[in-house]
């Protein structure tokens, strides 16, 4: 009885709205009479015309809106109503009553009767909320459906079209854009209007008269047993048969229980496609027209009975409350999507706020931290200003020492360069090469001597520089430690200046070196003298003495000084000769 209360509510509120000429949601006391008798006659209730006076009497003058007539139609209306009353004389007094103000005035290609058909489909599908709308998802399922009947294939390509159309901040159409939808051809482009009439009719019988199905057949009389033309309509609890499908001449109905059943006849007497309908008190024979005419006839009956087995509404019944409970699941999801969308929206704000809350806190700790860090860093740049001036004052002295070393060492190149021609000169001289291996003698212990004195002045300015990295690192220490870092830079200062005074020493010796140095050279510069008339005569008779020539590919000796004059295996045939004298002594 909800549903059927529902239903009636819908067709009532078209009229209610229609009544309402200045759209302020309120309607004259003595227009609701003639609407309350209007229902009262169409619903087959008795009409109690002291009701509305009595429910209404503290407001005899002003209008009524739709919320204070409810309760006036619900207990003296919809609660009496049974389901005796022609439904589509309702709907038709209803749509009396709302289609002359609302139907658009631009020329349709359908009738007005199509057009009220079309409401009555509305009102079947559209939501169960006020003000009335059908969904895209149920306009699509209605035009899908009429082109189906129209033997046209329904393509998603419409769809998409007709939902370019909608609003966004809309839901769906009212009642009367679905009328001008359909009416203006949109849809149904390359069909005359007979043929979308059809349509609307068959579409119209199937979800508002419940038919399952209908067409003509032959009928087996139960007298005359003679075969008659008919035309059966299905309905979920009974087939009827007219002599027309016009309906106006009605011959009888095979009511259907769930005792009931159907079942295919082999041809008899000239008769082909024949079935049998097996009823309580009666058995019915009828003959289809094809094969697949038959079988579509027995598989409609057969479902029709299995429902009533099942005690199911009619398939589109079922089919819509299906779509409305899948959109309300939808809904539903939505609803909670949206809810678990605020809640970490919220979460993230307060997240948000305390992050903001900490990044301050951080903001005002590295902005102490900075400051601390600018007078830590302006007390190590003045400490380093102060060394480095020092440091600096000790790489000029460093440097000096090393530019006299250097010109010293080269100086010693060049007479060493000297050296080594002579020896190329008198290779073969014995005593020449005695005083030449004296002289190389006495050559690296020079050498020896500057390269100890190097190594110890290497050594004291690695200590000095350590001495420095020891300061460095001081000075990062605690202030309480710089009284105790002064002392020991005041007694490194000391070992400085002694290892300065070693330098000194050092460098009085390598003068002395020097002078045996020269002492050496005068002494081959006399052996030189000696040998040069007798260097003469072997240069002419024996062939002894060779020019300085380039020396050869073979890899040469290097010394501290640079390559030496002769090669690896002269060096070897001189040390050879040299042990064979030594020996001989």
């Amino acid at each position: 009885m909800g549903g059927l209360k529902d239903e009636l509510l819908k067709a009532i509120w078209h009229a209610f709205t229609a009544l309402d000429l200045d759209h302020s949601g309120k309607v004259s006391k003595s227009q609701l009479k003639v609407l309350s008798h209007n229902l009262c006659t169409v619903l087959l209730v008795p009409h109690d015309p002291v009701a509305l006076e009595e429910h209404f009497r503290d407001d005899d003058e002003g209008p009524v809106s739709n919320q204070g007539y409810m309760p006036y139609l619900n207990k003296f209306i919809l609660e009496k109503v049974q389901d005796n009353f022609d439904k589509i004389e309702f709907n038709r007094m209803c749509w009396t009553l709302c289609a002359k103000k609302n139907l658009t005035k631009s020329p349709l290609l359908i009738t007005e009767e199509d057009a009220f058909k079309v409401w009555v489909i509305f009102n079947f599908l559209s939501e169960d909320k006020y003000p009335l709308i059908i969904v895209p998802e149920e306009i699509e399922y209605l035009l899908k459906k009429l082109t189906e009947t129209m033997s046209s294939s329904w393509q998603q390509e419409q769809s998409a079209q007709h939902r370019i159309g909608f609003d966004d901040s809309r839901d769906g159409l009212s009642v009367w854009e679905l009328i001008e939808l359909i009416g203006n051809g949109q849809f149904s482009k390359g069909m005359d209007r007979q043929t979308v009439s059809m349509a609307i009719n068959e579409v119209f019988d199937e979800l508002i008269l419940d038919v399952l199905k209908q067409g003509y057949m032959m009928k087996k009389g139960h007298r005359r047993k003679n075969w008659t033309e008919r035309w059966f309509v299905l309905r979920p609890n009974r087939i009827s048969y007219y002599v027309g499908e016009d309906l106006k001449d009605k011959k009888g109905d095979i009511l259907l229980d769930e005792n009931c059943c159907v079942e295919p006849l082999p041809d008899k007497d000239g008769k082909k496609c024949l079935f049998l309908i097996k009823c309580f008190d009666k058995t019915f024979e009828i003959s289809a027209s094809d094969k697949k005419k038959k079988q579509e006839w027995i598989q409609a009956i057969h479902s029709a009975i299995h429902l009533l087995k099942l005690g199911s509404a009619p398939p589109h019944k079922e089919a819509r409350q299906r779509r409305r409970e899948l959109r309300k699941k939808a809904l539903a999801e939505q609803e909670e999507l949206e809810r678990q969308m605020q809640e970490l929206q919220a979460a993230n704000e307060s997240k948000q706020q305390e992050l903001e809350a900490v990044r301050k806190k951080l903001e005002e700790a590295a902005s102490r931290a900075a400051e601390e860090e600018k007078k830590r860093l302006q007390t190590q740049v003045d400490l380093q200003t102060r060394f480095s001036t020092e440091l600096e004052r000790e790489k000029l002295i460093r440097q000096q020492m090393e530019e006299q070393v250097a010109q010293k060492s080269s100086e010693l190149g060049q007479y060493l360069q000297r050296v080594r021609e002579l020896e190329d000169m008198y290779l073969q001289l014995q005593a020449a090469l005695e005083d030449e291996r004296q002289a190389r003698l006495d050559e690296e212990t020079v050498r020896k001597l500057q390269a100890r004195l190097l190594e110890e002045e290497s050594s004291k300015r690695a200590e000095l520089e350590k001495w420095h990295l020891e300061q460095q690192q001081a000075i990062q220490t605690t202030e309480a430690e710089k009284q105790e870092l002064e002392n020991q830079r005041v007694i490194k200062e000391q070992a400085l200046q002694e290892a300065m005074a070693q330098l000194s020493q050092l460098e009085l010796e390598r003068k002395q070196a020097l002078e045996q140095y020269e002492g050496v050279k005068r002494k081959l510069e006399m052996a030189t003298s000696k040998t040069k008339s007798w260097k003469d005569k072997v240069a002419q008779h024996e062939g002894l003495i060779r020019l300085v020539e380039p020396g050869s590919k073979n890899p040469h000796l290097i010394t501290n000084w640079g390559p030496a004059a002769f090669t690896q295996a002269e060096l070897e045939e001189r040390e050879k000769n040299w042990k064979g004298k030594k020996t001989t002594e």
